[in-house]
């Protein structure tokens, strides 16, 4: 239940970003572009930290290092309402990445530890509750704009549950050194690099509902503004109600499978979403992009804890950079690529990169 409060935090925290991403976009004068370039600071902390933290992780342990990242996050959440320059917005962007980034790195490699210890398979379920906890943060949000709360009561809010949720946990959380602590950063080697590769392109998807599907709605689809982020809560509820049963579903299928299958529907719903016009159409698309999401993060990242090629104080921060490299790409190509043609385009590539996840994942085999 402590591994399960870890990922909630992070998915509850950063979900409450998706909501005030059109706000900030018009309280700073940002265009498209500009936008893009900003969302690279989200991703840029991310990548900078996760390297550093699983280092750290192997050699003081879980716990200290996932209660600094709440620190950083806690810190940071009433500025994400409040800055009002592109300068602005973009510092308090990097170290809110930063701290997601580093408690995304460090979870998993306690999920990894408590999965080993039970014998079983447990993983869709943990990420299950990084969904239930952006599902909670975007809905929460989005409520309150809706009934015309500020956006720093908001924020707020959101930084009181964490802190809630931290007191009540981490005393549960591992603090036993990982096994080959020494070990430094190391670039990925053999089938983690083909792991990393497929969460690169589902985080990308991931991202772009972040950080585009309000504007997305609000732009392209003249939905109201403060209604705009219940976009981001179809994509979450979908995928939650997935990884939710996605243990039995991989069990079943195959991780092969599985991840073939989630690539071509994630695919899919882009394609609808972009489409076909209404605002209901593109509520479907976005859930049909969490269901296809939902289970493939989960199974590389099981994998990455059972190949032998590195050791997973190694692979893990390895491929969870590799994954965030696409939430740092992906949503600033999604704003060039919308400046230059549109944002209909940009989310047409983002469906053509699933429908490669999806080969991918059909070539890729399990033991």
């Amino acid at each position: 239940m402590a591994t399960r409060a870890a990922f909630f935090i992070p998915g509850f925290a950063i979900a409450c970003w998706a909501p005030l991403v059109p706000f900030a976009k018009a309280r700073a004068g940002l265009d498209d572009a500009m936008l893009g370039v900003l969302l690279l600071c989200l991703g840029l902390g991310s990548l900078l930290s996760m390297p550093l933290a699983g280092m750290l992780a192997a050699r003081h342990g879980c716990r200290p290092v996932m209660l600094v990242t709440v620190l950083m996050m806690v810190m940071t959440l009433p500025l994400l309402a409040v800055a009002a320059t592109p300068l602005g917005i973009g510092i308090v962007l990097l170290v809110f990445g930063a701290g997601i980034g580093a408690m995304d790195c460090v979870m998993n490699i306690q999920a990894v530890v408590v999965e080993r210890e039970s014998g079983r398979a447990m993983m869709s379920g943990f990420h299950a509750f990084y969904s239930i906890g952006a599902l909670s943060g975007a809905a929460l949000v989005t409520l309150l704009l809706s009934i015309g709360a500020g956006a720093l009561l908001a924020t707020g809010v959101v930084a009181a549950g964490v802190v809630a949720l931290t007191v009540s946990s981490s005393r549960w959380w591992r603090s036993e050194r990982a096994q080959q602590g020494g070990a430094g950063v190391a670039l990925p080697r053999g089938v983690v690099i083909v792991i990393g590769a497929v969460c690169f392109i589902s985080f990308l998807a991931e991202g772009s509902m972040l950080d585009w599907s309000a504007v997305f709605l609000h732009e392209v689809r003249g939905v109201k503004l403060a209604h705009a982020g219940w976009g981001f809560v179809a994509f979450n509820i979908a995928m939650t109600a997935t990884r939710l049963f996605g243990d039995r579903l991989v069990n079943r299928l195959g991780p092969s499978a599985a991840v073939l299958v989630g690539g071509l529907l994630a695919c899919a719903g882009f394609i609808l979403a972009t489409l076909v016009p209404g605002f209901s159409v593109a509520l479907l698309g976005y859930a049909l992009v969490g269901i296809g999401c939902a289970n493939i993060v989960p199974v590389m990242f099981s994998l990455a804890g059972r190949q032998t090629r590195m050791p997973e104080s190694v692979a893990i921060p390895a491929v969870t950079t590799m994954g965030y490299a696409g939430v740092l790409l992906g949503p600033a190509a999604i704003g060039f690529i919308a400046q230059q043609w549109s944002l209909q385009a940009a989310f047409l590539m983002a469906a053509a990169a699933l429908a490669i996840v999806a080969v991918t994942g059909s070539l890729l085999r399990l033991r």
